[in-house]
């Protein structure tokens, strides 16, 4: 275990996938605050802690004791973030948690793929 210190202020930070997603806990979020979090990494393997992560994050998020707005930002669709998200919406609402959902597309090279724009 790492030594507890001050948490870090990022303003984007990428989820880890696949193994590393297992990793990702309520002590993951009280140390690694972020403006966003992007959920990266479709795969089977991140589907089965998706909801464990996302419940780590409220539960984290509640402790802040700030008004910090955060962005939820998954790249891909999934069954259990649309239950998730439905499931808590009004907490999302109470801590300051918006989830970015899109249907836009980008073509480049031959290859079309999911996309969404973040400004900041």
């Amino acid at each position: 275990a790492a030594p507890l210190g001050p948490p870090v202020y990022v303003d984007l930070a990428y989820l880890p996938g696949s193994w590393s997603a297992r990793t990702v806990d309520e002590e993951f979020f009280r140390r690694v605050r972020s403006l966003c979090y992007v959920v990266s990494g479709d795969d089977h393997l991140k589907e089965g802690v998706l909801r464990s992560l996302l419940d780590a994050l409220l539960s984290a998020k509640h402790q802040w004791g700030t008004d910090t707005q955060v962005t939820l930002i998954p790249t891909f669709d999934s069954a259990v973030m649309h239950e998730w998200y439905q499931e808590t919406h009004e907490r999302q609402q109470e801590l300051g948690i918006t989830v970015l959902g899109s249907n836009s597309t980008v073509a480049m090279q031959d290859e079309t793929f999911p996309a969404c724009k973040v400004e900041f």
